[in-house]
């Protein structure tokens, strides 16, 4: 049974992690249903397997990233660079914010509040921002790629979600819906490795080798889940707005919150 729910587990995180709807939030609500007690390192280990979907589907970029020759363009210094701007925020904020987060941010009231400000947060910017973007992924400045950093510093809530906060921040400053969920893809893998690894460390002790299935499971299924999500999403955002996302925000908060009393 616990396989059973360690693959549930998997199958959210890879769905849920890069398109905007908080796979952080709907992991709690997952965890709820299936009152699954595991170490809550495995909630952000099966994160790898959605990263790794990343760096496979845009390798070419990733390796572009290490060439040292590139100086233009989201490539070479200059691109690593951006990504730096991008991640320093998030990284730092989370870091001293962590054990306050961690222990009075994550429950079922918070994400609700989350995804609901989320989604009207997507409504209102593709009601009035959208259609004006005109900055591509290889023209944006340093500028914009600290600015969207510190709106990603707002997915440190649970239920905000990481993705939305940094594509919306994205397309707020100038950048194109296709491009900022792009930017979005790559901006994730140095956040979520490093907290990745913070919370391995910081629970290491507390790990047994009966967690290595479950992990091991949670991972393949969320790496499979994310490559699969990652295609669809960068088809429809090339050809329809964020709304549903929006709505469909809206919505889950109040289930939530309807089941809840």
């Amino acid at each position: 049974m616990d396989q059973i729910k360690a693959m549930v587990m998997g199958m959210v995180e890879g769905l849920t992690e890069f398109i905007p709807v908080s796979s952080t939030g709907h992991l709690i609500l997952a965890k709820s249903l299936l009152k699954f007690q595991i170490n809550d390192t495995f909630e952000v280990f099966i994160q790898i397997g959605a990263i790794l979907a990343i760096l496979l589907l845009y390798r070419q970029r990733f390796v572009g990233l290490l060439d040292w020759r590139r100086k233009e363009g989201f490539a070479g210094f200059q691109g690593l660079f951006l990504l730096g701007l991008t991640t320093a925020p998030a990284f730092i904020i989370g870091f001293l914010l962590h054990r306050f987060i961690k222990e009075h941010l994550f429950n079922v009231t918070t994400v609700a509040l989350g995804l609901g400000v989320g989604g009207l947060w997507i409504l209102v910017t593709e009601r009035f921002f959208s259609g004006k973007q005109q900055t591509t992924l290889d023209r944006m400045g340093w500028k914009q790629a600290l600015a969207i950093g510190f709106f990603q510093c707002l997915a440190l809530w649970p239920g905000m979600s990481r993705s939305s906060s940094t594509i919306l921040g994205a397309m707020l400053v100038g950048v194109d819906r296709k491009s900022a969920t792009e930017y979005s893809f790559f901006a994730a893998a140095p956040v979520l490795v490093a907290a990745g690894l913070f919370d391995l460390l910081d629970n290491l002790s507390n790990l047994t080798a009966a967690d290595i299935p479950l992990f091991a499971t949670g991972l393949v299924v969320s790496f499979v889940s994310a490559w699969i999500a990652v295609r669809v999403l960068i088809r429809y955002v090339s050809h329809h707005t964020l709304s549903a996302f929006g709505w469909y925000r809206i919505v889950l908060m109040a289930v939530i919150f309807l089941l809840a009393k």
